[in-house]
């Protein structure tokens, strides 16, 4: 074969492999397989998108967790395995607080001083006895978890501790601080 039928060859054999990749991930674009993840605006006009397996490549807490919810009641006890808040946001984000949203639309504004609590550290929860998202329903979640692992609505000085375990977030958008 010649010099040139052997180019032939080698640029059809490339356009066949980038055709078989193209339909590959359109086959999974189409399929909706998309990993789980959370999108983190970091307040500078930029948006990262963070996977489950990004999440997992940081340190995790795994603690037992429950909360008091506004009728007293404690809900939601089990092992929540995630990354604190603060991993999660990565470097030196100077903030003011964290508006957390979930895919319901709900919103709950998170004060700094919450989110660098030492004794009722913050996580994004990836799973719960044992399941992960997407299996697990409540998708990604905020969870509080000090060392006993229960929060009670005086000990976390609100009405209800539950509204602080967001379910299904979606967003973490960073509220700067402002200038003096």
């Amino acid at each position: 074969m010649s010099g040139t039928g052997w180019r032939r060859v080698c640029l059809l054999s490339f356009i066949a492999l980038a055709l078989a990749i193209a339909a590959a991930a359109l086959i999974r674009e189409v399929g909706g397989q998309h990993e789980p993840a959370v999108l983190v605006d970091d307040g500078t006009d930029r948006i990262r998108t963070v996977s489950l397996a990004q999440m997992k490549a940081l340190p995790l807490l795994s603690r037992f967790g429950c909360y008091e919810n506004q009728l007293g009641n404690w809900r939601d006890a089990g092992i929540y395995i995630g990354v604190r808040l603060t991993d999660l946001l990565g470097g030196r984000v100077d903030y003011k607080s964290l508006l957390i949203t979930a895919k319901d639309g709900y919103a709950l504004e998170l004060e700094r001083e919450r989110v660098e609590d030492e004794e009722y550290p913050v996580i994004l929860a990836y799973a719960f006895n044992g399941v992960e998202v997407p299996a697990w329903q409540d998708g990604f979640r905020l969870a509080v978890l000090p060392e006993d692992g229960s929060v009670s609505n005086a000990e976390y000085r609100a009405p209800s501790a539950g509204a602080f375990w967001v379910k299904n977030v979606v967003r973490i958008t960073v509220t700067p601080r402002q200038a003096p």
